[in-house]
């Protein structure tokens, strides 16, 4: 796919403007960047833009309106995101997504250079880079939430969010939690070590819990999410077949400007009791044709860990039709 360089020049030349167009540290920049696939440099009112034609003139479009818009009021995150739906930018982000489906992703961590291993792999973290919120479902050993951990750090080393909140249901431990011995970190600990293993072997042991430590990143049951408006964030919910109907709604209704929502879950392994719906199972059915979410399902040939592992989830998904 090629890509091509053009220069915009917006007038008059008012520094004051163009630092509110731009944003702290060319923050709002970043966002329309982001959204379109776009390289942005500018130097005083000089801006070039580098990407597919489609998507050069869909920034352009937007630039043009935010620097009229600029004039007179505050351009924060949630004024590009309203800015860029009122005109119909988001189609434009939709085909740039759609034109660059066959290109590889890289994302950069502490191990090096990672990339998806077959094709739902490379589809899923193509769509997570594309969307605001992502669905990945399918056994365990597919790459799930470690590829989701991986975008989240490589968003976070990159300033495209602000901090990392990692999400799990306590499903075990029910309404019990406060009986547990420790703090609510350690109370929920057991539950969300699996994303702690990724943070760890991404970041590295120290800078991690450094991370934890100042809350740039986040690492809480998912209970604890009600109330909340998480902008500029990136939020994985692992897990999620374990959540009730009510449970994924509010978290879903959590995402706010600026962010990107990763949910992740397994419905051949759900811990609810009988009487309870699994929210993941549920919220499949009802999202499934809303626009702006995307939905990667993983089978058994995607599992990457022991080759046993693959072999015993294909002997109970054959198993189940047998016997359903």
């Amino acid at each position: 796919m090629s890509t091509e360089t053009v220069e915009l020049i917006l007038e008059p030349a008012d520094n004051q403007r163009l630092a509110n167009l731009c944003g702290e540290f060319n923050g709002n920049l970043q966002q329309i960047e982001q959204r379109l696939q776009v390289e942005i440099a500018n130097r005083g009112n000089q801006f070039n833009v580098t990407g597919t034609a489609e998507a050069i003139k869909g920034t352009e479009a937007v630039l043009h309106k935010l620097f009229i818009e600029a004039e007179h009021d505050e351009i924060t995150p949630e004024h590009i995101h309203l800015s860029m739906q009122d005109a119909h930018i988001e189609d434009i982000a939709q085909e740039v997504a759609v034109d660059d489906e066959f290109s590889e992703v890289f994302i950069k961590t502490k191990r090096g250079v990672l990339k998806g291993r077959g094709t739902n792999q490379k589809d899923y973290l193509r769509r997570i880079l594309s969307h605001d919120i992502n669905f990945g479902v399918g056994p365990a050993g597919t790459g799930k939430t470690y590829l989701a951990v991986a975008c989240a750090v490589e968003a976070l080393q990159s300033e495209q969010v602000r901090r990392i909140v990692l999400v799990r249901p306590a499903v075990e431990a029910g309404e019990k939690l406060g009986f547990l011995p420790g703090d609510m970190a350690q109370k929920v600990d057991p539950y969300l070590r699996p994303l702690y293993d990724a943070l760890y072997e991404m970041l590295g042991f120290e800078r991690a819990e450094k991370l934890i430590e100042r809350k740039i990143i986040e690492v809480a049951p998912l209970a604890f999410m009600r109330g909340r408006t998480l902008n500029d964030s990136f939020i994985i919910l692992d897990e999620a077949q374990n959540t009730t109907t009510e449970q994924i709604k509010m978290f879903l209704t959590r995402v706010g400007f600026g962010s990107t929502a990763v949910i992740t879950g397994d419905i051949t392994q759900i811990d609810l009791p009988n009487d309870k719906m699994s929210g993941l199972k549920h919220v499949l059915k009802v999202l499934e044709k809303v626009e702006g979410i995307s939905f990667t399902f993983f089978c058994a040939k995607d599992i990457v860990r022991h080759p046993l592992v693959q072999r015993i989830v294909v002997a109970y998904e054959n198993y189940e039709r047998a016997h359903s």
